[in-house]
């Protein structure tokens, strides 16, 4: 159900997030402090911000108190589009004021096709989407309009448009083929995704030369769309060579661009990134206040042969003692020669996800916990882990020296920085950052004054709207749709840590999205005004 339409006050709140204040005599742009105001709104939309305004009689009120409104959150990186649909999945995302969520992230998603590749592939970091049944990106988005109670926009998968075209071949395309990639992106635009989406490290996503990704991006270019990029080889020390080919990317095709959770020395991130946009190449990027990453393991670990979703290779590889020792060989090359990882790389890979029976229990352990628990080696546990869950296992990642809240604030503080989770809610041990990415930011960086109230709200709204072309959302003003948080600046905190991952964030009690309650003193209301956004910010018919 799409929930109530009646008028609502929020009364008392401290506004914050371009206000335009009605009545008052006070005037507030983006960027100042946060102003007492009331915020009337009916319709979808914010009717009036300020005081001593004139309400309807049926109003419906929520006493805001000594609380913030704050325009609705925007995960730019999101695993949610598939398990949206969940309850628990719903209220994590409430609880730190996220409204709109942007999906098909890493170049996979279940559009265009009938989403079984997917499925298999990112089955440990999506889950299998319950109501997709096939075609392309209007499909996927209808299957959200009226149904969950925050919005879900989504990007073109490029990992999948390749699938759908050569399969997982490890080849150039032919420029035939490159026309029918092509003619996939335009399509998936026109339908109202709000970019492209490349994953760079998986398969078959590593396979596209930079050629192929420009020619792609051309399309992208003329619908005004974001390239967004999981950028290849790496990041950490690895960085600048991938956010070069971004810019080579945007060189020959005019691409607005986005990185994809960023991680890298700080001091480095920033002067590339400065360097890049002197010469002609700008980016916007997202990132999490953690220092730990999470990825599938079998991307980590196994050479792209082996790593083919929905194959017996990988079984077929170890089936005796030769080809065993030379799968081995190939992951201990592989690990050791990550910047992030190195000798102790057993002890920096915790398993998040693993579905088979046999190894359930090992979830929340290392590699080397888990080989000494069972008597092996983690090479071995990890490769029968692998062939026994079918590939589909989730790991958190340990970075060799964690950054700081104080160390991260500079990077977070550039104009082109976006917060997205990257957030994961398949399994029994996630990364925390599913549970707690928003409610950080407001500890840490709006509460603490490293950034500041508006300046965080700006990271985690109002950027994202923009590099996204989300609409009239991501401000506190009449005429903007009304996705409203109601932030208690005393109270919130990310309670979700490394050990108890899946603790509810504290603070945020009540959301709005399109001027419906969606969460009331700490629940849901279980109103489903959320809706599959169009390009432009544009809903579908089923969402209000």
């Amino acid at each position: 159900m799409t929930g109530r339409t009646r008028p609502t006050l929020l009364r008392g709140g401290s506004v914050l997030g371009g206000s335009e204040l009605r009545g008052s005599g006070q005037g507030s742009t983006p960027g100042t402090e946060p102003v007492r105001a009331d915020v009337l709104v009916a319709d979808g939309r914010i009717v009036a911000v300020g005081t001593a305004l004139d309400t309807p009689s049926d109003i419906e009120t929520i006493d805001c108190g000594e609380r913030l409104v704050l325009p609705g959150f925007v995960d730019g990186h999101s695993h949610a589009g598939s398990l949206v649909f969940d309850e628990g999945v719903q209220l994590a995302l409430l609880r730190q004021g996220v409204t709109t969520i942007v999906t098909g992230q890493d170049g996979v998603g279940p559009a265009p096709g009938d989403g079984s590749w997917a499925d298999t592939y990112f089955a440990a970091i999506d889950g299998p989407h319950p109501r997709h049944r096939g075609g392309g990106i209007d499909a996927l988005l209808a299957t959200y309009d009226g149904a969950t109670p925050v919005n879900v926009a989504t990007l073109v998968p490029a990992g999948t448009v390749r699938h759908e075209v050569l399969g997982d071949e490890d080849r150039p395309a032919t420029p035939a083929e490159l026309d029918a990639m092509r003619a996939l992106v335009r399509q998936g635009l026109s339908e109202g995704a709000v970019g492209l989406a490349t994953g760079l490290d998986y398969v078959p996503g590593l396979y596209a030369d930079t050629a192929e990704l420009a020619a792609l991006c051309t399309e992208v270019a003329a619908a005004d769309g974001l390239y967004v990029s999981h950028m290849r080889g790496g990041y950490e020390g690895n960085a600048r060579a991938g956010l070069d080919e971004i810019a080579e990317i945007v060189r020959l095709s005019g691409v607005r661009a986005h990185v994809s959770h960023l991680h890298a020395p700080v001091e480095l991130a920033i002067a590339a990134l400065a360097e890049l946009a002197d010469a002609g190449a700008p980016m916007s990027f997202d990132a999490y206040p953690y220092s730990r990453g999470c990825t599938i393991l079998s991307m980590l670990l196994l050479p792209a042969d082996l790593a083919r979703p929905g194959t017996d290779d990988l079984a077929r590889a170890l089936a005796d003692e030769p080809g065993r020792r030379r799968v081995r060989a190939a992951v201990l090359e592989r690990v050791l020669g990550r910047a992030d990882l190195g000798t102790g790389w057993a002890e920096q890979i915790t398993l998040s996800h693993v579905p088979a029976a046999e190894f359930h229990a090992l979830q929340g352990r290392t590699l080397d916990e888990a080989a000494t628990a069972t008597g092996t080696d983690p090479v071995d546990l990890a490769l029968d882990v692998l062939v026994d869950s079918a590939l589909q296992v989730t790991v958190v990642m340990r970075v060799p020296r964690p950054r700081t809240a104080d160390e991260l604030a500079p990077l977070f503080r550039l104009p082109g920085h976006t917060a997205g989770s990257d957030g994961i809610f398949v399994g029994t041990h996630p990364h925390p950052r599913a549970y707690g990415t928003f409610a950080r930011y407001l500890q840490e960086y709006g509460a603490t004054g490293r950034l500041g109230w508006s300046e965080t709200v700006r990271h985690l709204s109002t950027t994202s709207v923009e590099r996204y072309r989300l609409g009239d959302r991501g401000t506190v003003r009449p005429g903007a749709v009304a996705d409203l948080v109601v932030v208690d600046p005393a109270r919130v905190a990310a309670r979700s840590s490394y050990e108890h991952p899946m603790q509810l964030a504290e603070g945020v009690d009540n959301v709005l999205v399109a001027g419906v309650p969606v969460l009331a003193d700490g629940s849901l209301t279980h109103a489903t005004p959320g809706a599959g956004l169009r390009r432009g910010g544009s809903r579908g018919t089923g969402g209000r």
